[in-house]
């Protein structure tokens, strides 16, 4: 159940009227009272004269008008409340009490005062009610209204279980502003598919994903083409700024301006400020590592990205207050894909991106985290440009979506341990939108790896299928090779020729955290792999599998992850790959 509540400066008359009458589009259908503060209210009917909604609106505001001059400027109340599409129909008994429950716990008119405010429930559509209200109580003291929406809401949440309606997640006072009924109808009307805050709030989380400068954020907004207006004190500094959509515009035809505060409480200018702060600090895009194969920029920046989220989820994973930093930096990252990516992935990204940004938000506050890294990966991602979808860069956005579900899971469980139920449905929402990203994504990939893996010779098949099998503790196979393995075992056979290890691989691999939360655990351990051992992130068509003998083993005895045969020297330790799991 949704209870939304607005406060009004007019008399009662042109609600009750609206309430009655037959709605914007006919909509209304059986107006009629259900309830009242004496329960002795006139009841004007279906599509009333003017004269009987004047007769109930004058009984509302007897105690406003008996105040004269010092009646408060915002008088009227106004609360709708709205089942669930799937919610059973209540009836006119349930819905008054419901309505007296509500006008109860927000201090309208508490139980058992009978001087306190008029108000009267109406019923015009069999799965809600709207409640209207004077804000001056019968004996002319003001109504008590501290704090009406969050303790409408929690009455709420107690009505949802009490009626066996469909339970909503609490919240927490962290979510952005919804749009309102006026916002929805008009964007309807317009032939827009979502209201103007919505489209800013992305537009404007795009902006600052992975930003250096105020100066450039500004631009970035500009150059998405939104109107931008800033408010400077009289030293001339910035104080804060609003933007507008071309040609959303009022009754007086002036442009539709949303601070960015109204947008999302994370997203005004002192807020922002503090993020740019947690770096890049340079004007230039980090320099990502380039391959043997030399990938392409976006490749190059979807790789190292993998690594940094890969990070972020260790972090996530030590249940630290701090890592609530991680998941405003990962919400950048998601910022930056959704806008670059390919068009096949590109509506599920912008879900997972939109589902997300509520997860970024909690009352948790890290103090001293360091989400340099992961805003560094977003700067590089947005820089680099969009990805074809195809061949390497393809390959790569896999390799950080795999990444990136298992981010999400992740967050789930830390807003989980903390009783941050709305962030931790939209974490698990996110991953789903992920999984639908990845699976577009990785077909082309995981099948050219898949069909690499069918043609190794049979011996170096079964011998990869036996390290994957005693690496996971999975018993050996009595049917022969189990074609689930293909993919993984042509990564072990192309990470071998590069000079690794196969089974040093596979145990850094699975040590990792997660592992047991994936849903296709082989795949995960491909791209790990892949990117463990700076693997092309789809195999060369060039590169054929041998089909003779199998190729050299591994010198017993020897503790690193590279055979015999000489190899390009590996780095020591990457920064951006987590530490095992002990």
């Amino acid at each position: 159940m949704i209870p939304k509540i607005r406060i009004g400066t007019d008399r009662s008359f042109p609600l009750v009227n609206y309430l009655f009458g037959p709605g914007k589009a006919n909509e209304h259908t059986d107006q009629h009272l259900v309830a009242s503060w004496n329960d002795f209210a006139p009841d004007p009917g279906p599509n009333p004269e003017r004269h009987q909604v004047a007769k109930l609106a004058d009984q509302l505001d007897q105690p406003v008008k008996a105040l004269g001059d010092r009646a408060p400027a915002k008088k009227i109340w106004h609360c709708s409340l709205r089942t669930a599409p799937e919610d059973r129909h209540l009836d006119d008994a349930e819905w008054a009490a419901i309505a007296r429950r509500i006008v109860h716990a927000t201090g309208i008119a508490p139980e058992g005062d009978t001087v306190a405010c008029r108000w009267v429930a109406v019923r015009h559509a069999p799965d809600h009610i709207h409640i209207a209200a004077t804000l001056v109580r019968q004996d002319g003291r003001l109504a008590n209204l501290s704090f009406d929406r969050p303790k409408a809401q929690a009455e709420a949440r107690l009505i949802e279980k009490d009626y066996g309606l469909r339970q909503l997640t609490p919240g927490d006072g962290t979510a952005a502003q919804t749009p309102t009924s006026q916002e929805r109808w008009k964007a309807e009307r317009t032939g827009r598919t979502e209201t103007p805050r919505e489209t800013l709030r992305e537009a404007v989380r795009q902006a600052v994903a992975g930003a250096a400068t105020e100066d450039e954020f500004f631009t970035r907004l500009r150059e998405a083409g939104l109107r931008v207006k800033l408010r400077h004190a009289p030293s001339g500094d910035v104080l804060g700024y609003n933007v507008a959509l071309p040609g959303d515009r009022n009754a007086s035809a002036e442009p539709i301006w949303f601070s960015g505060s109204k947008l999302g409480p994370d997203l005004s200018l002192p807020r922002i400020r503090r993020r740019l702060t947690d770096g890049p600090t340079h004007g230039e895009p980090p320099r990502s590592r380039t391959s043997r194969n030399g990938p392409s920029a976006p490749a190059r920046s979807r790789r190292d990205a993998a690594g940094i989220a890969e990070r972020a989820t260790a972090v996530l994973n030590e249940d630290d207050d701090e890592a609530a930093a991680q998941l405003v930096g990962a919400g950048e990252l998601l910022d930056a894909l959704a806008q670059t990516s390919p068009a096949a992935s590109r509506a599920a990204l912008r879900d997972a991106a939109r589902t997300f940004e509520r997860a970024t938000r909690s009352h948790v506050r890290a103090e001293n985290a360091d989400i340099r890294a992961l805003r560094s990966a977003a700067r590089g991602i947005v820089h680099a440009g969009g990805a074809l979808g195809r061949g390497e860069d393809g390959g790569a956005t896999a390799m950080v979506l795999s990444t990136l579900v298992l981010l999400t899971l992740a967050a789930a469980r830390w807003h989980s341990a903390r009783g941050h139920a709305q962030q931790a449905a939209a974490s698990r929402e996110a991953a789903d939108h992920l999984r639908a990203a990845y699976q577009q994504t990785a077909t082309t990939p995981m099948r050219a790896m898949r069909e690499k893996g069918q043609a190794l010779p049979e011996p170096e098949r079964r011998r990869h299928e036996a390290t994957i099998r005693a690496a996971l503790g999975e018993p050996e196979s009595r049917t022969g090779t189990d074609r689930r393995y293909d993919a993984l075992a042509a990564t072990l056979a192309e990470a071998e020729k590069a000079g690794h290890d196969p089974k040093a691989l596979l145990e850094e691999a699975t040590s990792w955290r997660e592992l047991d939360t994936a849903r296709n655990t082989d795949d995960v351990l491909v791209w790990r792999i892949r990117r463990i051992a700076d693997l092309p992130s789809i195999p060369s068509s060039s590169d054929k599998p041998k089909t003779g003998a199998s190729q050299e083993r591994p010198v017993a005895g020897r503790s690193n992850t590279r055979a015999a045969k000489p190899a390009p020297a590996r780095p020591a330790a990457d920064p951006r790959r987590p530490a095992p799991r002990r």
